[in-house]
């Protein structure tokens, strides 16, 4: 026990919505708006110090539960409603990462199978991970402001109770071992990814006419030039090769005509044959070497249920760093996935902080790459997101496309951050890495924000 340990003592929580200046596409789904849990948790410390903290994450049924269900939004919605009262009465003392371990094995799969009472298709272990990842970051920024510390920076045996043997097995690989141990020195600049979409016009004889006329840019050389980008990702269908690899050549010439590095393809959990993936790469490599010679890696090109889907993707990481991203749920998934062959992570805030954290230190543990990946997060929910990556040592920077999609969400933000919610010169700035909790200043968190939907709801 450490007087720094705290509980929860009252939750609120926001769901304001944010329409898309352009759809975004996830796999064979669509979204054209998007919902964001804003969270605000009470805590009260052992030695009595009350403070509270802040964080935000977006809802994102198109990533996290796959499948046609029109009702899949609302009912992540009121379960998140579910969790602010749950959250709000687990008064068990510790550090973030205990508290949030602890709640994750005592509650969230009790209350899941609560929510999904009466329902024929049942809301998924992701889209439960996926909504309790705003209140996990706000809990974390609301210790580092009793300390007084960056949340990151506490990640150790002076304020944790547990080292990472409690948590993560092998036992003996990790006794004695911290978090801290297998972060790097943050980076207070990172080179951002570009996500190209399966539905964003490449140059302009793909205009429609439809696309909006706000002062932001539609084609990619014109975001390229803005922002000074040098990493594309790019988003693929997985059911059509020869859509893919076309797409894949086609964005691979801009990028090399342009200046860009680094390319990734995102096959989103489409694909189940890794020769339909290595077939993609062959030909790449001798039709467009100096394409091939600069995609820097391959994402979850297949189902993110492991158990369901033990697909041997040893053949597929052979030729390029093959990255986990929704089949990583947390480290016993990642566990099983590096047996099949994966041999990269893509951690996401939105699957919890803490839980993020703890896949972290067993990937790196074992060898594995690591890549911080967005959810197309605005506002507050970059702030967990972008530290993720400036300690976890990314093999190359991090991803941030919401000034793609929605970027008037965050620009009251931009006063207080500008490096952060700006991409220029293909980076992000972190200039709040020293700030207490997860950096988000009272300024920004009292802004009364553009594009709030009609739904909003408060514990």
């Amino acid at each position: 026990m450490k007087n720094s340990d705290i509980k929860i003592i009252g939750v609120r929580l926001f769901l304001p919505r944010i329409p898309m200046r352009v759809p975004i596409k996830f796999g064979n789904q669509v979204m054209a708006d998007i919902t964001c849990a804003r969270v605000q948790i009470f805590t009260e410390s052992r030695d009595g110090r009350k403070c509270s903290g802040w964080s935000e994450s977006v809802l994102s049924p198109g990533w996290s539960w796959p499948g046609t269900d029109p009702d899949r939004g609302k009912r992540m919605e009121d379960f998140c409603v579910r969790l602010a009262k749950a959250y709000a009465g687990f008064a068990e003392f510790g550090h973030p990462i205990e508290i949030s371990a602890a709640f994750t094995a005592k509650r969230l799969e009790a209350l899941r199978a609560e929510a999904n009472q009466g329902y024929e298709i049942e809301l998924p272990h992701l889209a439960a991970l996926n909504c309790a990842a705003a209140f996990d970051a706000a809990l974390a920024d609301a210790y580092g402001r009793s300390v007084n510390k960056p949340f990151f920076r506490t990640c150790n045996a002076e304020y944790m109770n547990c080292d990472l043997s409690e948590f993560l097995e092998p036992v003996e690989t990790f006794k004695g071992k911290y978090p801290e141990d297998f972060f790097v020195t943050p980076a207070r600049e990172l080179p951002v990814w570009h996500l190209v979409g399966g539905k964003d016009p490449l140059c302009e004889s793909e205009l429609t006419g439809d696309e909006p006329d706000d002062g932001f840019p539609v084609l990619l050389r014109d975001w390229i030039k803005r922002d000074g980008l040098k990493c594309l990702k790019i988003k693929l269908r997985g059911n059509d090769a020869e859509w893919d690899y076309n797409r894949i050549a086609a964005v691979g010439k801009i990028a090399l005509e342009m200046g860009v590095t680094d390319l990734s393809v995102d096959f989103n959990c489409m694909v189940t044959d890794p020769g339909y993936v290595t077939a993609i790469l062959d030909e790449l490599k001798v039709k467009e070497p100096e394409v091939y010679s600069i995609l820097l890696y391959v994402e979850q090109p297949f189902p993110y249920d492991l158990e369901a889907n033990r697909i041997d993707v040893h053949s597929v990481s052979e030729r390029k760093m093959l990255f986990m991203d929704e089949s990583a749920h947390d480290w016993r998934f990642i566990r099983m996935g590096r047996e099949l062959g994966w041999d990269s992570v893509a951690l996401k805030s939105c699957k919890t902080l803490a839980g993020a954290i703890l896949s972290l230190c067993w990937a790196k543990a074992h060898g594995m790459h690591l890549m911080v990946q967005d959810l197309t997060n605005p506002r507050m929910s970059m702030f967990a997101h972008t530290q993720l990556a400036a300690y976890a040592g990314t093999i190359k920077g991090v991803e941030c496309n919401a000034p793609q999609f929605y970027p008037e969400a965050s620009l009251p933000d931009e006063k207080f951050y500008p490096g952060l919610f700006e991409r220029r010169n293909g980076i992000v700035k972190l200039d709040f890495l020293d700030e207490p909790g997860l950096g988000i200043r009272e300024g920004i968190i009292n802004i009364e924000l553009p594009a709030i939907a009609a739904e909003e709801g408060t514990i």
